[in-house]
């Protein structure tokens, strides 16, 4: 599974609704203010978010002085440093107390959350010097997707997990259990997963959209918007060709797909190539459609029904995020009361309400009719066994062919 690769905001439950800027409304009011050029980076600055260079403010416990958790995380249990994705978790806000500060109040462990994970290859390039080198980085959990983690397991940077002290960790569901990147289940426990299919404006495109082709139509030619997760547009596209993603080999193996997303560009079919910033696009009509994430289109569906997700007929991508320890991590003992504390269903079904992704946790669908019934009655929050077998997730690649298919992918979108 790839990632939100810049994970966008979250969600929608009903006790944590009732902030002031849950995920919907972020997502909505990111489109509303699209025309007035305040991207989803700036807007998530303004509310105390993401800079919008992948540096955010961290979550330091009640009547602690932030300034104070800066410092390297030390100690076996009573402190914990945890590295995420972009507002990837239920917020504490407006009286309502979010999953850090519910931990730190039901633990006592003193907690540091930073959202400073952008893209996985970003985050890589900035711990493969430290790690690289022998030495720990100060995160005792960071939430790289399946394929960097395997990576990073790989690699020998990664320590098993405490799981003898995570009893939670039977509520893992089955499929996402001893996963390509960490077959023996040693190493990682996911953290949120989800799907990459078509995001589209049907007051835009004027009917419903079905296949990767209709991204290629000339009828939308510079009306669409096209990912710069790799995994997930090249694996779409792929996917459309015919091409089984989890069996990929070599480069020429996924040639064909490259060749048609620049030809594509070269053609001006695509309006331009976005992260986690085509929101504004979507709900504004400047895409008429773009290769989107299952969680975000579901949480903007429900302020503006225009906007809509389709799993293409040849299939979606799907992804997971991992939690993982790294090498020397320090709080083991306080990491395992976190990831028990997160794979307690109840605890699981806050985050999930906020997120609109797909849980890892058994419960979570159980315990959510209770905060959200609209959203745990969501296909796309809790897929049925026909649409799973509708995706499939990329390989993992060796060092250096991952090496040419990146390169391939830069030049064209031009990064």
């Amino acid at each position: 599974m790839s990632a939100p690769r810049n994970n966008p905001g979250r969600g929608r439950g009903r006790p944590i609704g009732r902030g002031p800027l849950t995920r919907r409304q972020l997502l909505a009011r990111a489109g509303a203010l699209g025309a007035t050029g305040l991207s989803l980076p700036a807007l998530l600055a303004a509310c105390g978010g993401d800079d919008g260079n992948g540096t955010a403010a961290t979550t330091a416990p009640p009547g602690t002085d932030p300034a104070t958790t800066d410092a390297p995380a030390n100690g076996g249990g009573d402190e914990l440093f945890f590295e995420n994705w972009t507002a990837y978790i239920d917020p504490t806000e407006d009286g309502e107390v979010g999953t850090v500060d519910r931990f730190v109040e039901a633990t006592g462990i003193q907690m540091r959350y930073s959202e400073a994970i952008n893209s996985n290859n970003e985050y890589f390039a900035r711990i493969q010097p430290v790690l690289g080198r022998g030495e720990r980085i100060d995160p005792d959990i960071i939430a790289p997707t399946g394929w960097m983690a395997g990576r990073l397991i790989n690699l020998g940077w990664c320590d098993p997990l405490p799981l003898d002290q995570v009893p939670n960790a039977a509520n893992l569901v089955e499929g996402l259990r001893n996963p390509t990147w960490d077959p023996t289940g040693e190493y990682s426990l996911p953290w949120q997963a989800g799907f990459a299919g078509i995001a589209y404006n049907i007051d835009i495109t004027g009917r419903e959209l079905t296949s990767i082709d209709d991204l290629f139509d000339p009828e939308f030619a510079g009306q669409i918007g096209i990912n710069t997760e790799m995994r997930d547009t090249i694996g779409l596209i792929a996917m459309s060709l015919g091409i089984d993603i989890e069996n990929l080999e070599s480069f020429d193996d996924a040639a064909p797909a490259f060749e048609r997303l620049e030809a594509a560009k070269d053609a001006g079919q695509i309006r331009r190539f976005h992260g986690n910033d085509y929101f504004d696009d979507l709900t504004n009509g400047n895409f008429a459609a773009c290769i989107g994430w299952s969680g975000d289109v579901a949480q903007l569906a429900m302020d503006n029904p225009a906007v809509r997700f389709a799993f293409p007929e040849s299939g979606g991508t799907s992804w997971a995020d991992t939690m993982i320890m790294p090498a020397g991590a320090v709080n083991r003992d306080a990491a395992a009361k976190w990831m028990d504390f997160v794979y307690d269903p109840e605890q699981a079904a806050q985050i999930t309400a906020w997120v609109g992704y797909v849980s890892p946790v058994q419960g979570v669908r159980e315990a959510l009719m209770d905060i959200d019934p609209e959203l745990a009655e969501n296909p796309l929050v809790f897929p049925d066994d026909e649409t799973v077998a509708m995706t499939q997730s990329f390989a993992s690649l060796s060092d250096d062919v991952e090496e040419e298919y990146d390169a391939a992918f830069s030049r064209i979108i031009g990064a």
